[in-house]
């Protein structure tokens, strides 16, 4: 079974025709799947249009919460809910078409991966991504590789496929709710020797600014969390006690 969480905050707008897209996208190639949409505390109608679309749609599941949690905290909390063999997460937005599910699906059953990926930094991804983004991404990419080592390019591109017994386990270990909650779970699953494979994207952006609605403070959070990972994780061994 394969289950998809979408973690969404103020995507009112477009929630209930991009869930269907994904519906869509998946049942092209299963018919076993579910979708958890997963409203973030949103301000907006959020909430009301994923509860439609579960409504009309029984592969939907509604898993919305009226706090916001931030990211890792969405897309922890639809892991945990899951039921899937394989677990994945997509953003909302759907700047990452959701049919590339289908290859990432294929390709982890096909290799035996714990973990496939999404990386804007493979040879055969075709971006339309802002230039200020793609610098701050190989930095970023640069400071992980120095302080966990692992084996991948790109942690933050928004889909990803895991073996559902890995994320099941790591994701209610997470100390982190903002944007480094990716490194933070991949980090985890280094440390249970998982198999992880990096795929190519698309990726069309559709924010208008060069970060979206990543603000300056959250490049500075996430900056300081991935500090606050590397420390639990190296010095106080702190996640698996």
């Amino acid at each position: 079974m394969l289950s998809i969480v979408v973690p969404a905050y103020n995507e009112g707008e477009h929630i209930y025709e991009n869930l269907m897209t994904i519906d869509k996208a998946l049942k092209a190639f299963t018919s076993d799947y579910e979708i958890i949409a997963v409203n973030d505390g949103s301000k907006d109608n959020t909430g009301a249009e994923a509860a439609r679309a579960a409504h009309d749609n029984p592969n939907i599941k509604d898993f919305g919460y009226e706090v916001n949690r931030g990211k890792g905290g969405a897309v922890s909390w639809g892991a945990v809910n899951s039921k899937g063999d394989i677990v994945g997460f997509i953003d909302a937005d759907l700047d990452l078409s959701p049919d590339f599910i289908k290859m990432y699906f294929e390709e982890m059953n096909a290799s035996g991966a714990d973990i496939v990926i999404g990386s804007k930094m493979h040879k055969d991804s075709k971006l339309e991504y802002p230039f200020a983004r793609k610098v701050f991404s190989l930095c970023y990419y640069i400071m992980l590789k120095v302080l966990f080592g692992l084996k991948c390019h790109d942690t933050q591109t928004g889909l990803k496929l895991y073996r559902g017994s890995i994320i099941r386990e790591i994701a209610p270990l997470r100390k982190i709710d903002g944007y480094a909650f990716d490194i933070e779970l991949l980090a985890l699953a280094s440390k249970k020797k998982a198999k992880l494979i990096e795929m190519p994207v698309e990726l069309n952006f559709t924010r208008g600014q060069s970060f979206g609605r990543i603000k300056m403070g959250d490049v500075w959070k996430m900056f300081t969390d991935t500090w606050k990972i590397w420390w639990n994780l190296k010095v106080k061994k702190s996640y698996f006690k």
